[in-house]
C-alpha cells in the first residue's frame, strides 16, 4: 500500500447511472455479477461494504459470516468495489470468507443497479461517524486499515431477497457508521433467529 492509494480512496469517483433502491415487495436487480434468485434456490442477504480497510466494512462483513456460519438454508453474499486483488488481501486480514460467498464490482456497476450511488461529506465525516470510529476501535479492536483501492464516498446497503427473487428487506446507510442489523434480514426471510 502506499500513501497515493490512500489518498487516492478520497477522490470523489466516476459518477454512475443510479437506479432506484429496490423497495420490499420488488423483484431484485439481477445481473451476471450477482444473480438474484441464485441458481441453489435458496434465499440470499446481500451486504455491499464500503471501501476494503474501512472498519465498518469489516464489522459488517464479520456479523455477515457469522451468521452465514450459524444458517447453511441462506445464501450470504458480501459485495466489494475495491479490485479483486485489495478485496483478497482484505478479506485474508479479517479471517477469510468462510460460509460467504464474495463478489467484486469495482466498476461499482452493480452498486448502482442497487440504487447506491455516490455519498456527501456528512455521511463520511459528520462527528457521528468520527465518534462511531473510535468508538469501534476500543470496544472491539476494529480499526481503519490501508485503502488499497476502491473509494470513501461509496454508499453501502444491505438487502434480503426471497428464493423467488423478491426483496424482503432493505437498509440503505444513512452514514458511514451504519452497520446493518442482519438478523431482521433472516427474519424478514422467515428463517428463525
Amino acid at each position: 500500500m502506499t500513501f497515493q492509494q490512500e489518498i487516492s480512496s478520497w477522490k470523489t469517483p466516476e459518477a454512475k447511472t443510479t437506479y432506484p433502491v429496490p423497495e420490499v415487495g420488488e423483484r431484485a436487480p439481477t445481473s451476471s455479477k450477482l444473480p438474484t434468485p441464485h441458481a441453489n434456490g435458496k434465499p440470499t442477504v446481500i451486504t455491499f461494504l464500503r471501501h476494503c480497510g474501512c472498519p465498518f466494512a469489516e464489522k459488517t462483513f464479520l456479523q455477515l459470516r457469522k451468521l452465514a456460519g450459524k444458517h447453511p438454508e441462506v445464501n450470504f453474499v458480501a459485495v466489494s468495489h475495491s479490485d479483486e486483488e485489495a478485496t483478497e488481501k482484505w478479506v485474508i486480514s479479517v479471517g477469510g470468507q468462510w460460509d460467504t460467498e464474495l463478489v467484486v464490482d469495482a466498476e461499482r456497476e452493480t452498486y448502482a443497479q442497487w440504487g447506491l450511488g455516490i455519498s456527501n461529506a456528512w455521511h463520511v465525516l459528520s462527528p457521528w461517524s468520527l465518534w462511531s470510529v473510535y468508538k469501534l476501535g476500543k470496544e472491539e479492536n476494529i480499526w481503519n486499515k490501508p485503502t488499497e483501492s476502491g473509494n470513501r464516498w461509496q454508499t453501502s446497503g444491505s438487502f434480503a431477497v426471497d428464493e423467488r427473487g423478491v426483496v424482503r428487506w432493505v437498509k440503505v446507510a444513512s452514514a458511514a457508521a451504519d452497520v446493518p442489523d442482519f438478523t431482521e434480514a433472516l427474519k424478514a426471510l422467515g428463517v428463525e433467529v
